[in-house]
């Protein structure tokens, strides 16, 4: 087919579209407890490109409902997103699209990128500690329960974790190591220990990587001698 005049300088000068997202960074996007990360979004784009809009969402379509992130717009088709613990982990979606000088969308991009949410240590609890009988002699035997607890969208038993029990006898500031025990179903927990002079008791959980340690309410336990009588 032979083009002449106008027609052909237009099809001599015509360009071809090009949209591409070329860089995501950081990727995967890591996101610590009460901290916002920025991502920084490269498009690369032909001069026939006039507009760039960018957006992204999760993947998961259980997330398509979420609120619009907030783009910044940087110069040459860059753009810069925060991210924060509040934001869904794992595959999101970018999506590109070009605009002519018309308004009228001629391209379009999309590309994948990670999420790392890294939340912070789950708050716990010591609860229902006892210490028992509150009145014991000298030589016998304190029975220690109570339960460990985790915050998990409401107070849930945790298991399989050591819970210590320490005493300070009357007169004295130092908190001693009487006994440790393991967490059961529920978070329950029991141990026990020697009665030797009056003082308070109280349990201790020292946390882990995911899970913030834990101190009990005290509770007192006098002990007496041979002498004493009811």
């Amino acid at each position: 087919m032979l083009v002449s005049g106008a027609g052909a300088a237009s099809a001599a000068t015509k360009v071809d579209t090009q949209l591409k997202i070329r860089d995501i960074s950081p990727n995967p996007v890591v996101v610590k407890a009460g901290a916002e990360t920025t991502a920084y979004f490269d498009i690369g784009a032909s001069s026939d490109v006039k507009k760039v809009e960018l957006s992204v969402a999760p993947e998961d379509a259980g997330f398509r409902t979420m609120r619009t992130k907030d783009v910044k717009d940087l110069e040459g088709w860059r753009f810069a997103i925060g991210f924060n613990e509040n934001d869904p982990a794992g595959k999101w979606r970018a999506t590109a699209v070009a605009f002519d000088a018309a308004g009228k969308e001629i391209a379009k991009d999309s590309s994948f990128f990670a999420v790392d949410i890294q939340k912070g240590k789950a708050e716990t609890r010591i609860s229902r500690f006892s210490a028992d009988p509150y009145k014991v002699r000298k030589g016998k035997s304190i029975y220690f329960s109570g339960r460990l607890q985790v915050d998990d969208e409401g107070w849930e038993g945790v298991r399989g974790e050591r819970v210590s029990v320490y005493y300070r006898a009357n007169g004295s500031s130092a908190w001693k190591w009487v006994a440790t025990a393991k967490t059961k179903w529920g978070g329950k927990f029991s141990a026990k220990t020697r009665a030797y002079k009056s003082g308070t008791f109280r349990a201790v959980y020292n946390g882990s990587d995911e899970l913030d340690g834990a101190k009990s309410r005290t509770d007192y336990v006098r002990v007496y001698g041979s002498w004493w009588r009811r």
